[in-house]
């Protein structure tokens, strides 16, 4: 792919091809970007995986006998980062309603 580079003149402008220099930078920043995008992602998916596990530690306590759902449920919120690895699975786990309540059934209750 070759970039285009656009300078601004007087009388509007020109544009020309990028160096093989300018390419590469261009192609490292969107690497960096990319991998910047993905970590934001990832961050706020295990903030959220966080705040699920914390709600439902109490269904772990000894006296209690958890549920094999839950058990699935909360197994499902920890193989997260495993089981997901692209930009559209990331959005799919952060997509929200109207309200900003998460859509994504892996955070449903069991």
């Amino acid at each position: 792919m070759v970039y285009k580079i656009a300078i601004a003149t007087k009388d509007g402008g020109i544009t020309r091809d990028a160096t093989a220099e300018e390419q590469a930078e261009i192609d490292a920043q969107l690497v960096k970007d990319n991998q910047e995008r993905k970590d934001n992602y990832l961050n706020e998916i295990k903030k959220i995986r966080l705040e699920k596990l914390k709600e439902t530690d109490w269904m772990a306590m000894s006296d209690l006998t958890m549920s094999d759902a839950w058990k699935a449920k909360r197994q499902s919120w920890r193989d997260i980062p495993q089981n997901n690895s692209t930009d559209a699975e990331y959005e799919a786990l952060l997509e929200t309603d109207a309200n900003g309540n998460l859509t994504n059934t892996i955070w449903s209750d069991a």
